[in-house]
């Protein structure tokens, strides 16, 4: 099993835009990847209610893990939409 934990770099948090743009990425990955966030609650990084729902804030430290085949590749792509100011951009 594969684990990163990153800063969340949106300044507004992990809100509907950053949290569609990231659940789809995970979604797409193929591999079964958790978020964890907020005293340890874990949701299913595929979900974007269960992602939401975490209330994760600008600069929240986060934990993603992946189990599978191209882990570590799946977490670093995911953990570079995290670490992104999407509220940031155009």
């Amino acid at each position: 099993m594969a684990e990163r934990t990153v800063l969340i770099g949106s300044t507004h948090g992990l809100h509907a835009r950053p949290a569609r743009l990231f659940t789809q990425a995970a979604s797409d990955s193929g591999l079964e990847v958790t978020l964890a966030a907020n005293g340890g609650t874990v949701v299913d990084a595929a979900s974007i209610l269960g992602v939401i729902s975490l209330g994760i804030n600008f600069g929240d430290a986060v934990t993603l893990t992946a189990e599978g085949a191209d882990a570590d590749l799946v977490l670093a792509s995911l953990a570079a939409l995290l670490t992104t100011d999407h509220d940031a951009q155009a």
